[in-house]
């Protein structure tokens, strides 16, 4: 093996988008699903001392419209958020906040969620030369496709050469960009 061959195999995997690399309108699939447990809305829901019973008794729930527990929207709303990370935020500075937050469907244990983000703007920090703002609509969907979520996030997000290091990096390797 030549050594063209052999730094192909000591490439980095993917270290996430920097600042430089979104572009106003860009919609990234995020590429993995996530099917929601009973376990995650029940823990989620104790975790943060939600005291809806909607979310965690099962004969309650079955009395109301929906006639089963409904998923807690701050975990929809958390992993959501979270399988955007790899292709929006993996590089943040800061998340600077949440808008418009809607729930136009329900989330009910047993349903896969997928999701997507599409940048909105992108601009200079103006306090902070080593990053930017990012502004991405990112939208969540069940498995039938029917949107369950959908929200703004801006982002503080590092510029290319001022990402630290991660944690753990072998010595001699590339370093992130």
């Amino acid at each position: 093996m030549n050594e063209q061959d052999n730094s192909a195999i000591s490439a980095e995997g993917w270290t996430g988008r920097c600042f430089e690399d979104f572009r106003v309108g860009d919609i990234y699939r995020h590429r993995l699903g996530r099917t929601v447990t009973n376990a995650d809305n029940v823990w989620f829901t104790l975790l943060t001392m939600n005291q809806n019973p909607l979310h965690i008794d099962q004969h309650y729930s079955s009395q109301t419209e929906f006639g089963r527990p409904l998923v807690n929207s701050c975990f929809t709303l958390a992993l959501i958020t979270g399988m955007s990370v790899a292709d929006v935020s993996q590089n943040a500075v800061a998340n600077l906040g949440w808008e418009e937050v809607a729930l136009p469907h329900p989330v009910f244990e047993g349903d896969t969620l997928y999701a997507e983000s599409e940048v909105l703007s992108a601009r200079p920090s103006a306090s902070r030369p080593h990053a930017g703002i990012v502004q991405v609509a990112t939208r969540g969907y069940n498995q039938d496709g029917t949107r369950v979520i959908e929200f703004k996030r801006s982002i503080m997000i590092y510029r290319r050469g001022h990402v630290p290091e991660p944690p753990g990096r072998p010595p001699g390797r590339a370093r992130r960009s």
